[in-house]
């Protein structure tokens, strides 16, 4: 049985998800980000007691295919930009288009009501979130960084910095409280 799951964004998220299946002896053929199927079909309360441990640990089953889609095109985000390869003329449009094989403008409508901001904005704000992490770790320079995350250059990096957080990325680095925001939570 295929179920999937809400804010599951990472590898800890994975391992976390994977716990709880253990824990309530749930057993698991495939385990995936956003999705994961057992190897038996669960009874509908168990499906209710599941979604109870999930929602303690912040995910929870969708239960619909507008949801399910939702978080798919979120996954997909999340990780084209964890790769830190994003080209300079990387065109999002495409990009998800090409990996629904669906037309863009339904795939984006449907994403802004349900989500209540853009496909765009949320691409930026994760964008932004990864060049937060990338400035908190010394590993790039902001040049680096920029090139990494598809930006034309550092100004045009550094101005949607400031539009997202209200601080350039300097002046970020040197901030105590860094006010970073968990994937699944942009």
């Amino acid at each position: 049985m295929k179920i999937n799951i809400k804010n599951m964004v990472c590898d800890r998220c994975i391992s976390a998800v994977n716990t709880l299946f253990v824990e309530l002896k749930i057993p698991v053929s495939n385990l995936e980000l956003g999705e994961i199927e057992t190897v038996n079909v669960l009874l509908q309360a168990e499906l209710k007691i599941l979604n109870e441990h999930l929602k303690k640990q912040g995910f929870e089953i969708l239960e619909n295919a507008v949801k399910t889609q939702t978080e798919h095109i979120k996954k997909i985000i999340i990780l084209k930009i964890a790769d830190l390869d994003i080209d300079e003329d990387f065109i999002l449009s495409k990009f998800i288009s090409a990996h629904f094989a669906k037309d863009y403008s339904l795939l984006s409508k449907t994403f802004s009501t349900h989500e209540n901001f853009t496909l765009e904005q949320y691409f930026i704000l994760q964008k932004i979130e990864k060049a937060k992490e990338l400035l908190l770790y010394n590993e790039f320079t902001l040049t680096e960084i920029s090139q990494k995350l598809g930006y034309k250059s550092v100004q045009h990096l550094s101005a949607q910095f400031k539009n997202c957080t209200g601080f350039n990325p300097t002046s970020f680095k040197k901030l105590k409280s860094k006010n970073r925001i968990a994937l699944d939570q942009v």
